[in-house]
């Protein structure tokens, strides 16, 4: 009896700890659930309207269904849809209250914009009339698109042909060089969208565009990297290079951004998301973006788990009653709108939210057609 007794004991005390280390078990891993840290950001997402919409977003990785939210839609204006279509914002490295951009569309003098606003006030600081380039002539778009950026220069990026850098002094507005990608042995007609950024070191400039003949995209995309200091003093010295393929004239780079941390490149690809080894420039993961969508920049958090995508989408237009028309009066237009991308999970996660028609709306103005591209902010602590 006595061992049977000890043994039964034994036993209890062995199901006891079980259960007890299961139960501690998945109270940790509850909490561990509920404790998944939170994002959130002030973002600023460049428009044809002459501003870009100004939004707070908030990543909540505990809501699977629908982790993205925006609210407080706003604005910060550079200008009017006819004088300063933009596609490029750029805060400031130095002064997160400072955001550069470059226009997209010549305005009516047939003039190029560079400026800098003053995020505090919304106020323009400085604004540049530029003459377009005899090389780029600039009378029909695509202009400026991407930017980078060193500790003392903007780097707008002209995305048409023929494709250059402008180096920037960020004080005085004054261009000090323009570097043409014809420098790295590229002939008019052999590419088409030229864009780029820095590195977060700003070590490195990368430039990325795509092979093309007679105006087509091939679906090959060349990444090129260069070295800074030479890009400041006017000169392109190239670092390393590779070429990622994707669908022709489906699969055409737009935006990219580094991760805070500098080991990968999030590159807009239209139809598709690449991330991008820094180092050796190879793809590390690509996501299909959802058919009617087109990807044109990222904004990844600070710990890099996340990125938000700024995407053009169709959307069903509305009737005057505010439901979305249907039957033979259905129509699409284009909606600005905001995904998001679960870097660990390495997939496209949530709904999607919509930053311009929603403003639209608010504002009064319909369904006018929203045509976003980049997009910047501050991560808040």
């Amino acid at each position: 009896m006595k061992k049977r007794a000890v043994l039964c004991v034994a036993l209890l005390a062995v199901v006891l700890c079980a259960y007890a280390a299961f139960t501690l078990l998945d109270s940790k891993t509850s909490l561990a659930t509920a404790a998944k840290k939170a994002y959130s950001a002030t973002v600023y997402i460049a428009g044809h309207g002459g501003h870009f919409a100004k939004a707070e977003v908030t990543i909540d990785p505990n809501n699977a269904d629908d982790p993205l939210k925006v609210a407080n839609l706003d604005r910060v204006v550079i200008g009017t849809s006819k004088t300063h279509p933009t596609h490029d914002t750029r805060i400031d490295s130095e002064d997160s209250n400072t955001m550069f951009w470059s226009t997209y569309i010549a305005d009516p003098d047939g003039k190029m914009h560079i400026g800098k606003s003053d995020l505090k006030t919304g106020n323009v600081i400085k604004d540049v009339a530029l003459t377009p380039d005899a090389k780029a002539p600039g009378k029909k778009p695509p202009l400026y698109c991407a930017s980078g950026q060193s500790k003392s220069f903007y780097m707008p990026v002209f995305m048409g042909t023929e494709g250059y850098v402008d180096v920037v002094d960020k004080k005085s507005l004054q261009n000090k060089h323009r570097v043409f990608v014809s420098d790295l042995g590229y002939k008019s007609g052999t590419y088409k969208f030229v864009h780029g950024t820095n590195s977060p070191d700003m070590k490195k400039f990368l430039i990325v565009l795509n092979q093309a003949a007679e105006g087509k995209g091939n679906g090959k995309v060349d990444f090129i990297l260069v070295d800074m200091a030479a890009l400041e003093q006017g000169k392109l010295k190239e670092l390393a290079r590779n070429t990622l393929s994707g669908e022709p004239e489906k699969t055409l780079t737009f935006r990219q951004t580094y991760s805070p941390d500098g080991k990968y490149i999030y590159q807009s690809a239209g139809d598709r998301l690449w991330v991008v080894d820094a180092a050796t420039l190879k793809m590390v993961d690509e996501k299909m973006i959802p058919e009617g969508g087109q990807l044109h920049d990222t904004f990844p958090t600070a710990d890099n788990k996340y990125a938000v995508l700024t995407v053009r989408s169709l959307a069903p237009a509305c009737g005057a009653d505010g439901m979305p028309m249907t039957g033979e009066k259905q129509k699409d237009i284009t909606d600005g709108t905001l995904m998001l991308y679960d870097g660990d999970a390495k997939k496209l996660v949530g709904k999607t939210s919509s930053i311009c028609q929603a403003c639209h709306k608010g504002m009064g103005l319909g369904d006018k057609v929203a045509i976003l591209c980049g997009i910047d902010g501050t991560w808040k602590k």
